[in-house]
């Protein structure tokens, strides 16, 4: 059968995609758009898809009211540090899940996939009194080790297991009649050849991190260790109302990384959960 489309159905088949992207591309467009329109063109009727007069004074405000840089960069590095240790916990359990035979396995496999159906919510306030005790309430650690060792990994590791599983036996065996151990196989065979399914692990563990808003109002208190999603509930004027110009401008800035990552990124994406399947 001829799999070529017609010039006439492609540009049907274009023509309907344009359409439905519609209302995922124009909430981020009013955004932007918006932040660079004064406070009484923002809620004009009928809204105005470009901006009359284009200007920059809520993204000078943003750094005024607020440390944003400041915050900024708290959001980025706990973002990092969180995507860089799920990779390794995740690769690392998911791998001997995948690969390791002993007792329990299932059972013990199963367990750390409960956690998944474990609300945040319900788990916040031990959590509190625990890092409370410890003295790290006000600091960024409950922000990184939480995501590490929480949900997000338990699903980061069910990704790379399937992803482990479903690589051929024979490249192991291989590697063991060359004399490489366990972890030289995983090192040196199993995780390079992994680099779909940990695209797709770091994207969503980036997006989680740098869009954790719960955990944050709980364990931080100091404006200067604030993450962006706390921040961006800051900028209210004297009587508690939103300033929506400012506000936007935040918000456009803070939605700048997740589309660099994810467009970088979302051939990697797309193929890591291609291997998620059930097999095995």
């Amino acid at each position: 059968m001829n799999r070529d489309l017609s010039p006439r159905t492609k540009l049907v088949l274009y023509g309907v995609l344009l359409v439905l992207a519609v209302p995922f591309v124009f909430p981020t467009w009013w955004m932007v758009t918006s932040s660079l329109k004064p406070v009484a063109d923002i809620f004009a009727f009928p809204p105005q898809l470009l901006p009359v007069s284009p200007r920059l004074e809520a993204y000078q405000r943003v750094f005024e009211l607020q440390p944003f840089g400041r915050q900024y960069l708290n959001s980025l590095y706990i973002a990092l540090v969180v995507t860089v240790g799920t990779l390794g916990v995740s690769a690392l359990a998911g791998y001997a899940f995948a690969r390791i035979r002993f007792r329990g396995q299932n059972l013990l496999f199963l367990v750390v996939l409960g956690g998944l159906l474990i609300p945040s919510e319900v788990t916040i306030v031990p959590l509190f009194q625990m890092f409370f005790k410890l003295g790290l309430v006000n600091t960024h650690w409950p922000l990184i080790l939480v995501p590490i060792f929480g949900a997000p990994s338990v699903l980061a590791t069910f990704i790379m297991r399937q992803f482990f599983i479903s690589l051929p036996g024979e490249l192991e065996e291989a590697a063991r009649v060359d004399g490489l151990g366990r972890f030289a196989t995983f090192w040196r065979i199993a995780l390079p050849l992994s680099r779909p399914a940990l695209g797709a692990v770091a994207i969503f563990t980036f997006l989680h991190s740098w869009n954790l808003y719960l955990e944050p109002i709980v364990f931080l208190s100091s404006p200067e260790k604030f993450t962006l999603p706390q921040a961006l509930t800051q900028f209210v004027d004297a009587y508690g109302g939103p300033m929506w110009d400012v506000q936007l401008a935040a918000a456009s800035m803070t939605a700048l990384p997740v589309l660099v990552v994810f467009v970088i990124a979302q051939k990697q994406f797309v193929e890591g959960l291609a291997h998620t399947g059930l097999k095995g």
